[in-house]
């Protein structure tokens, strides 16, 4: 009997389990793993370094960065996924996912820290009592001396300088 139907069983098939993925399925894994090879051509060097790479995986994507036209990035990036069929993408995807959290978790930093501005910038003595209360650490004369040079700033209309040493003090003097 000839079997033109490879997802069909055979009759030397019975002795085993058979596991049948539609044609479908087998596409939809093929462009995740583009799509993922995608977010690895798109990473920082100092961020692709932090995932598990194959050394013939880690070259693709290099040159897939270099590449500026675009029929050429797009044929590097289906040989990008094609490695990645190739290999164990699981520690892959944990680390991008890792990386991804991190980057998560700093933005929101930055945001609590913007809040901490805005609101020293507004509410004065009530918020610094309250930020030094949460952060013994800092330096209250420095603080009170950027808010009074960004209020200055603010009143004669210049650039907000102090504003930005002001978020710079609290993003290096803060802790995560």
């Amino acid at each position: 009997m000839i079997n033109n139907h490879p997802e069909l069983p055979t009759e030397d098939d019975n002795d085993e389990e058979i596991i049948l993925i539609s044609k479908s399925q087998l596409k939809r894994e093929s462009h995740a793993l583009t799509d993922l090879g995608k977010k690895l051509v798109e990473l920082s060097r100092s961020k692709l370094s932090k995932i598990p790479l194959e050394e013939d995986l880690a070259e693709a994507i290099a040159l897939a960065q270099r590449i500026k036209e675009r029929g050429g990035r797009k044929r590097q990036l289906q040989y990008v996924g094609k490695l990645l069929r190739n290999a164990d993408a699981e520690p892959i995807i944990a680390a991008l996912e890792k990386l991804e959290i991190e980057h998560a978790q700093e933005n929101a930093r930055l945001h609590r820290l913007e809040q901490w501005r805005e609101r020293l910038l507004h509410e004065g003595d009530n918020a610094l009592g309250e930020l030094l209360a949460n952060n013994p650490g800092l330096d209250r004369q420095q603080l009170r001396q950027l808010l009074r040079n960004a209020h200055k700033e603010q009143e004669q209309n210049k650039p907000p300088k102090s504003a930005r040493e002001l978020f710079k003090y609290l993003r290096d003097h803060i802790e995560k």
